[in-house]
């Protein structure tokens, strides 16, 4: 009789263990980090930018620990499952196009050989604090840096009344990088996250392959290559081991089922 309770014990804590990898395994989404600036010094409660050094430390992290770092646009066959996903695979991206991605990110990512991906604002280029096409021509070249769609002008998309705006944002804006860096933009990014159904569909129809969000919650699933989730990271990822914790792939789960509390 003590022999059969404590079998009995044993299956269930098997039976439990078993679950619980399971569980986990499926709660599972392939890390993409979103920064914005990076810059000497960060002002406190900026969480729009990164310093340089602890952007460094971040990506000495990656390198030194053998981060699988992919290119945003490869991402499309992992999630959709035409490759496994390796252990301790990310993607890099960056915001808006501000001019010291170029100045303090670019010259780190070149030191580990690390790819990103920069989405850029079209009508921003230029600006004394956004990049120029010179620079952005400079980091496509160097075959570290691809470039993908944030607008022409950063608009809620969700908001606009016209169709023929909503147009002329998404593929315009398609269409204009394409003429400056002489190659297909297949990556998108919603202005502040901001999205519907309708401005989905215009995404796909414009050709993109890939788009990102910000943090839709529960209601997106974890799988819509045209609304991929990312984890926007600020001075607040200073600590490694936050840097890793928000890093694992499993991050975003917890996340999402504490805001859904």
């Amino acid at each position: 009789m003590f022999k059969r309770k404590r079998l009995i014990i044993w299956v269930a804590a098997a039976a439990t263990l078993v679950f619980s990898v399971v569980f986990v395994k499926q709660r599972y989404m392939l890390p993409i980090v979103m920064y914005h600036s990076v810059a000497p010094e960060v002002a406190k409660g900026n969480l729009l930018t990164v310093s340089a050094d602890t952007f460094d430390k971040q990506m000495s992290f990656l390198k030194r620990h053998r981060y699988n770092v992919i290119r945003l646009g490869s991402i499309k066959d992992y999630i959709l499952g035409k490759k496994k996903i390796p252990g301790r695979t990310i993607a890099i991206t960056f915001d808006d196009g501000y001019k010291d991605n170029y100045t303090y990110a670019f010259p780190i990512l070149k030191k580990f050989n690390l790819p990103a991906t920069i989405f850029i604002i079209v009508s921003e280029v230029g600006r004394p604090d956004r990049l120029s096409w010179e620079q952005i021509k400079e980091m496509r070249d160097s075959g570290l840096i691809t470039f993908g769609s944030h607008t022409l002008t950063h608009p809620f998309l969700n908001s606009l009344k016209s169709a023929k705006d909503l147009k002329k944002e998404i593929y315009g804006s398609k269409i204009a990088l394409e003429e400056k860096l002489g190659r297909p933009v297949e990556i998108f990014a919603y202005p502040s996250g901001r999205f519907n159904a309708e401005v989905i569909q215009e995404v796909k129809e414009a050709g993109y392959q890939v788009a990102v969000v910000t943090n839709p919650g529960r209601k997106i699933p974890d799988n819509n290559v045209l609304a991929l989730k990312r984890l926007r990271l600020s001075e607040n990822s200073r600590s490694m081991f936050i840097f890793w914790f928000e890093t694992t792939g499993y991050y975003n789960f917890i996340r999402e089922t504490r805001q859904h509390k």
